[in-house]
Formats: C-alpha cells, sequence, structure tokens
C-alpha cells in the first residue's frame, strides 16, 4: 500500500475507533490495514495509536497528525475532483457536522435518504454544539444556524430560524404567564452554557441580560434545557427546532411572542474546494431542497394545539 493509503487508512482507523472498523471504511482486510498502520508509523519515526485488546486510541503524535493529514486529504480530494471532472456518481465518505438536536431530528433523516439514495457512500456525521472548523477538522458540510463570519465557505441560505421562549403549562399555571420582558424578573430561568458561553434570556430589546430572571439550573446540552422546562422547572430560552415537538403536542407554550428578536439565518456551507465533488453536490442539493420545505425555516411552525 502506498503513502497516500496509508494516510487515508489511518483517518478511517482513527474515525472508526479500531482497525477493524477502519479497514472496513476502506474496503480492505484487516491485516492489510495493520500493515499500512505499521508502515506509516515506521516512515514518520512515532507511535500513531496505542492498542490494547479492547480498544484503540491516538497517542499525542497521533492526535497532532490526524489534526494535519484531514485538511491536507481533503484538499487532495478537492483537487482530483476538479481536475479530472469526477462528477459523474457519489462515493467515499461525506463528512457532515450540524448543531446536535437539529442534527438529530432533521439531518440525520436527510442523511439516511442519502445513502439510500447513494450505495457507493459513506457518511460520518458529527452533531454537537461548538463551531466545528470544516477544514482544519476534514468536514465536507455543515448546518450553520446564525449570522455567519467572514471566511472562504461557500453559503447556501436554507431559511431562518425564530429564538423563542418557552415554559410549561404546570410552570405557568404556579408562576403566572409573563406578559411583558419586564415580567421575567419574577420567573425563574433555566441557563444554558456550553464551552463557557452562556445564553440567557432577552429583554424588550433582545439583549442578553443577567437580571431578567433568577437562575435556578444551568445544563450544557440542549435536550436537557429542553427536558427540564418540560418538567416545569422554569423559563427556557430556545431555538424554534429545539422546542417545536413539545409545543405541538402541549407540553411547552411561547412566551412574549412580540418581543422576539429578529430570526436568525441559517445556511448550508461547504468549502469552496469542496464544490465540484459528487458527494457533496448531491447532498447539497437534497439537504436545501428538503429544508427550504420545512415551516420552522420559514420562520413558521410552533403551532399549539387546540384547547
Amino acid at each position: 500500500m502506498d503513502y497516500l493509503e496509508s494516510l487515508r487508512t489511518f483517518v478511517a482507523i482513527a474515525d472508526a475507533g479500531s482497525l477493524v472498523g477502519g479497514a472496513r471504511r476502506r474496503r480492505v482486510s484487516a491485516p492489510t490495514a495493520t500493515r499500512a498502520l505499521a508502515s506509516l508509523e515506521a516512515r514518520l519515526g512515532a507511535k500513531l495509536v496505542t492498542r490494547t485488546t479492547r480498544s484503540l486510541r491516538l497517542t499525542e503524535a497521533g492526535q497532532q497528525f490526524l489534526a494535519e493529514t484531514r485538511p491536507a486529504l481533503a484538499a487532495l480530494e478537492g483537487a482530483e475532483a476538479n481536475v479530472s471532472g469526477r462528477r459523474a456518481r457519489p462515493e467515499g465518505v461525506l463528512s457532515i457536522t450540524a448543531p446536535e438536536l437539529f442534527g438529530e431530528r432533521y439531518i440525520a433523516p436527510l442523511v439516511f435518504e442519502y445513502l439510500d439514495a447513494h450505495p457507493q457512500v459513506s457518511v460520518r456525521a458529527f452533531f454537537a454544539n461548538r463551531l466545528v472548523h470544516l477544514i482544519d477538522e476534514g468536514f465536507d458540510v455543515a448546518l450553520r444556524i446564525g449570522k455567519l463570519p467572514d471566511s472562504g465557505l461557500i453559503a447556501v441560505p436554507v431559511g431562518v430560524m425564530r429564538a423563542v421562549l418557552v415554559a410549561a403549562p404546570s410552570y405557568l399555571a404556579r408562576r403566572g404567564t409573563p406578559r411583558t420582558p419586564d415580567d421575567l424578573r419574577d420567573h425563574v430561568a433555566i441557563g444554558l452554557t456550553i464551552e463557557g458561553q452562556e445564553h440567557l434570556a432577552w429583554d424588550r430589546r433582545g439583549a442578553k441580560r443577567r437580571d431578567t430572571a433568577v437562575e435556578r439550573l444551568v445544563v450544557n446540552t440542549n435536550a436537557v434545557k429542553v427536558a427540564a422546562a418540560v418538567a416545569g422547572q422554569g423559563v427556557a430560552r430556545a431555538f424554534a427546532y429545539q422546542v417545536d415537538r413539545e409545543v405541538r403536542e402541549g407540553r411547552l407554550r411561547t412566551l412574549l411572542a412580540a418581543h422576539e428578536p429578529p430570526p436568525v439565518p441559517v445556511h448550508l456551507v461547504y468549502p469552496e474546494g469542496r464544490a465540484s465533488s459528487a458527494k457533496v453536490r448531491e447532498f447539497s442539493a437534497l439537504a436545501v431542497a428538503r429544508l427550504r420545505e420545512m415551516p420552522l425555516l420559514r420562520g413558521k411552525g410552533l403551532v399549539a394545539p387546540r384547547a
């Protein structure tokens, strides 16, 4: 196996977390993947992985090498696609990232549909509540909610997303329903902190303020935040997609709709070098079409059941 294939096999092993899984992704035998990894380690003069009978983990050198290898392989793949005009059939590994809850509820079904339509492609889906650097971390496509920073990424708009306040009927029965943003001072807030960044309730201008409500609970995932709101623990700030299901089922109610901040844009983004890749082009076409049909991405949704 040549050096380039050894690099690709190493990345596949790291992604799969095992030699067997990496071999399966590269469609080679486990002994072949083992030899490729050994050859790469010998060439580099460094141990890249530590193996036991049950697990495999990257060494510090392996982690650094993986971080630098991903963007190089991605750039090479993009260059090959541009020059060879490899556009007829999607193939290879498509790496996708999105916010955790949005990914679970709305991107995952698109991935399943895409895999059914393109048997030559495998997908690596990473759903997380942090900004993933596509090129540095080796991702092809991302779903981004919010204003985009200046970058070299191609951004395709797919809609807008409302930001809302919600609470459970049981909580509102105990504490009353706020009629103005100032009323939030008499309520309990459910706080969210992700990598040290707090997301609090709004005042009438949509700005964050620490004195709008008393925080008795702070969590680090949107799923727990929504569950806490459903359990009547307080008022939660959320994007519409995070609570649409709960509002439609009557488990949460939206508050202060007249004081919502403007909806934020939602884009599908990918590096410019991936534009001619068939796997990216086909997934983008599918995702853009499906996402633009979603009421939530047209600023709608969140319709509570009739009493």
